[in-house]
C-alpha cells in the first residue's frame, strides 16, 4: 500500500496560514460603521427626496380624459373612426400605412419587424369597446353596414363640423349628414365617463393584461395628454421624472434616448426615431467593445481616477 503525503507547497501554505499576523493592525468597530452608514444614508435619502422628488400625480385614465376634456375626446374618437389619427397613419408595427415608415437612407428599418401589433383604430378604440356593452347602440349596425368610403366621408364631415363649433363642443355642431358618427362618439364618451372604457380597451389583451399600449396610443392621439405634459414641463425642454404605471423599467432608462431629440439636427429630422435608435446601437456596441478598441481601452491610464480611489494601495506600492 502506497502512502501519500501532502506536497511541500501545500504544507508550507498551511504553516503560513497558521502563523499569527505580525503586520499592522487597527481597531475596527463594525457596528459603529453600520449605524453611521444607516443614519447618513437615511438622512441623505430623506433630504434629497424632499428637494428633488417627483410630484405624485394621479394616473391619467380615459375616464379622466373624458371628464376633463370631453370635446377633445370626441374629436379624437372621430379621428379614430375616420382613420386620420396619428396612430392610424403611423405604419409598422401598428398598421401598413403606405409611406409612413422612417428610413435611414435606402434602409427601411421600421418595416423590418412588420405589423406585430395590428391596430384598426376604429375597431380598437370605438366600435369594439361599444360592442361589449350590455345594450350596444344601434349606430353600430349602421356603421357596420356602410362601405369604407361612406364611413370615411361621415367621419370627415363630422370632424370638420366639430372644428367649426364653438369651443369644439359636440352639442353645438351644426346640422349635417354625419351618419352614425355623432351617436357612436357620444356613446363612447358616456362609456368613458363611467370608467368602463378603460377596462374594455385594457381587456382586449386578456384578463391579466399589463400592456397599456392601446390606451396610451388612444390618449396620445388627442391633445389632453400633451397638455398635461406641457403643464408639467415634461416635453423635453426641461428635465425631470414622473411616477408612472405600466411596463418596467419605465422612464429612468430613457433619459439617454430622449437626450438626442434635443439636438435640432436630430430631433427635427423626419426620421428622428431611426437616427436615435441607430445612434444608441452604435454607442452600445462601442461600450461592449471598449476592452478591444485601442485608445478607448487605455483611457483609464490617461485619466487614473482609480489611483485616487485606491490611493492607499498605490501609496504602499
Amino acid at each position: 500500500m502506497t502512502e501519500t503525503r501532502p506536497s511541500v507547497s501545500w504544507r508550507r501554505g498551511k504553516d503560513i496560514a497558521s502563523q499569527p499576523w505580525t503586520g499592522a493592525t487597527r481597531e475596527y468597530d463594525l457596528l459603529k460603521e453600520l449605524m453611521i452608514g444607516l443614519v447618513a444614508v437615511g438622512l441623505l435619502v430623506v433630504g434629497l427626496s424632499a428637494i428633488f422628488s417627483s410630484p405624485d400625480e394621479p394616473s391619467i385614465t380615459l375616464k379622466s380624459w373624458a371628464t376633463n376634456a370631453p370635446a377633445d375626446f370626441v374629436a379624437t374618437a372621430t379621428a379614430e373612426l375616420g382613420g386620420t389619427s396619428d396612430t392610424a397613419g403611423y405604419g409598422p408595427p401598428y398598421n401598413a400605412t403606405a409611406g409612413a415608415t422612417q428610413t435611414l437612407g435606402p434602409i427601411d428599418l421600421q418595416s423590418l419587424s412588420g405589423v406585430r401589433i395590428p391596430i384598426d383604430t376604429a375597431a380598437a378604440f370605438v366600435t369594439g369597446p361599444l360592442s361589449l356593452q350590455a345594450n350596444p347602440p344601434d349606430a353600430l349596425r349602421v356603421w357596420a353596414a356602410a362601405t369604407p368610403a361612406q364611413r370615411t366621408d361621415w367621419a370627415a364631415a363630422y370632424a370638420d363640423a366639430l372644428a367649426k363649433a364653438p369651443d369644439n363642443d359636440p352639442s353645438q355642431v351644426a346640422p349635417g349628414f354625419y351618419g352614425p358618427v355623432p351617436a357612436l362618439t357620444s356613446s363612447l364618451l358616456a362609456m368613458a365617463k363611467r370608467g368602463a372604457l378603460d377596462g374594455a380597451i385594457q381587456g382586449e389583451g386578456g384578463f391579466f393584461n399589463l400592456d397599456y399600449t392601446r390606451s396610451i396610443l388612444f390618449l396620445g392621439d388627442g391633445t389632453y395628454f400633451v397638455n398635461i405634459a406641457n403643464n408639467a414641463h415634461l416635453t423635453g425642454d426641461q428635465w425631470g421624472m414622473m411616477n408612472e404605471t405600466g411596463n418596467y423599467p419605465g422612464q429612468s432608462w430613457l433619459w439617454l434616448f430622449s437626450l438626442w431629440y434635443q439636438i435640432p439636427v436630430i430631433g427635427d429630422a423626419p426620421n428622428a426615431d431611426v437616427l436615435v435608435v441607430g445612434l444608441m446601437l452604435v454607442l452600445t456596441l462601442l461600450l461592449a467593445l471598449v476592452p478591444f478598441i485601442p485608445g478607448l481601452r487605455t483611457i483609464p491610464r490617461w485619466i487614473p481616477i482609480h489611483r485616487l480611489v485606491w490611493r492607499d494601495y498605490y501609496k504602499r506600492r
